[in-house]
């Protein structure tokens, strides 16, 4: 799966998301030369452009009103390239938007409502699905899981249980198997967490830690403030524990990106994406994917990926009906085999090598339907992601874990006070 960075947003605009309003003039005005021009963010990543070009090529051929074309843009620059654009009036008529990015890029007036059938949008996963106030704006081809990578000939030495979906590890089953890897097994560490990788990782591996303990980024009844969901009781409970991986030396502070130490074997166990799971197979005959722990609150992952959108300059009717194309269970399920991450519908996983009903990952999509819970869905995010990768970072090294949560909730609220709420 492809890294996040959703603080390059924040930092385009000094900290603050964009202002709705003032780009309130971007829309749609229905003018169409029968051309589409589609943006990615997939520059260099030929497994995924070389999908992207096949449904080019079906749309192109099986129509002749639209001449669909793309543009690929590095990842770590796009976020910067679209919101360029959008100030210049300069959009392309379909781009790919990262699903916690959508409702900031909705309010900010670069996108569209979708228009496309229900009876084709109602086959994907919720969390393929970018929703804001209650309007579709956009569609992923594929979603990722987390779970807990392990061997099973580690967790017999460690004399560990292994955890299903009907009786997942309890918090305190958790810690005693950290204790037991970290006391019988050799390993420098008992857990890899990847805590190098300080972009989009932070909030999409480590916040569903704290919904599992019963807190979250954002009171989700109103999305006016952090106070009390990021620093109340719950949180303070899983600020003391996320801490303590690391001052109890079950995991590095300074792990490297992409559960190196798991695949180097300095690591016993590793919490990692699906993207490095075939690799995961390739290097150990007994890998395990397992589902995450129950902190209290039940088992939490990160839902919500990258996904194609329709913006606001865009030609509605050709945009939407490129999208059409593009949806089809075979484009989903060839992205899914060229990738190895989740197939977005049903119908596209039973097309797979991997997600079929037997397929070795299936668990992966079962975790998804079941566990995964999507970052906020307010313009803030943006704001919300890059305050909470600094503040979990302080917590890593030692901070102290009320005072940096209470100092994370005032930055957010006064956000989200500076942006009127941000529509809510």
């Amino acid at each position: 799966m492809q890294r996040r960075n959703l603080m390059k947003l924040a930092a385009a605009t000094g900290g603050a998301a964009l202002a709705g309003p003032a780009l309130a003039a971007c829309t749609a005005s229905g003018a169409s030369d029968g051309k589409l021009l589609l943006w990615t963010h997939t520059a260099g990543n030929d497994a995924e452009l070389g999908v992207t070009d096949q449904i080019i090529k079906a749309f192109n051929d099986g129509q002749d009103t639209y001449t669909a074309e793309r543009e690929s843009f590095p990842q770590d620059a796009y976020n910067d390239t679209v919101n360029a654009a959008a100030l210049s009036g300069d959009l392309p008529d379909l781009l790919t938007v990262d699903g916690p990015n959508v409702a900031n890029w909705a309010w900010a007036g670069h996108l569209q409502p979708l228009d496309v059938p229900a009876e084709i949008t109602d086959e994907f996963l919720p969390t393929t699905l970018g929703i804001f106030q209650d309007r579709l704006y956009s569609v992923g081809h594929w979603e990722a899981a987390c779970s807990i990578f392990a061997r099973e000939s580690v967790l017999e030495a460690a004399r560990v249980r292994i955890p299903t979906m009907d009786e997942p590890w309890s918090r305190e089953e958790f810690d005693e198997a950290l204790e037991r890897i970290a006391a019988d097994t050799g390993h420098r560490w008992a857990l890899d967490l990847s805590t190098a990788d300080i972009g989009e990782w932070y909030p999409y591996a480590f916040s569903p830690f704290l919904q599992s303990f019963g807190g979250d980024l954002l009171d989700r009844s109103t999305y006016l403030s952090a106070e009390g969901a990021l620093n109340g009781p719950e949180a303070l409970a899983w600020g003391q524990w996320f801490q303590g991986l690391f001052t109890g030396g079950f995991a590095n502070p300074e792990s490297p990106i992409g559960a190196e130490e798991f695949l180097q074997g300095d690591a016993a166990m590793t919490f990692m994406g699906n993207w490095g799971a075939l690799q995961a197979m390739e290097q150990f005959d007994d890998v395990l994917f397992l589902p995450p722990p129950d902190l209290g609150a039940g088992p939490k992952i990160g839902g919500g990926s990258w996904q194609w959108a329709l913006t606001s300059t865009a030609d509605a009717k050709g945009g939407n009906a490129w999208m059409e194309t593009a949806l089809s269970d075979e484009f989903v399920a060839e992205f899914a085999n060229q990738t190895g991450l989740i197939p977005a519908t049903n119908g596209a996983a039973e097309l797979t090598e991997h997600y079929g009903p037997d397929g070795d990952l299936r668990m992966m999509m079962d975790y998804s339907r079941s566990y995964a819970v999507l970052r906020p869905e307010t313009p803030a995010y943006a704001v919300i992601a890059s305050v909470f990768t600094q503040y979990a970072g302080d917590l890593i090294h030692g901070g102290d874990v009320q005072e940096t949560l209470d100092a994370a909730v005032a930055e957010i609220d006064a956000d989200i006070e500076a942006n009127s709420g941000y529509g809510f």
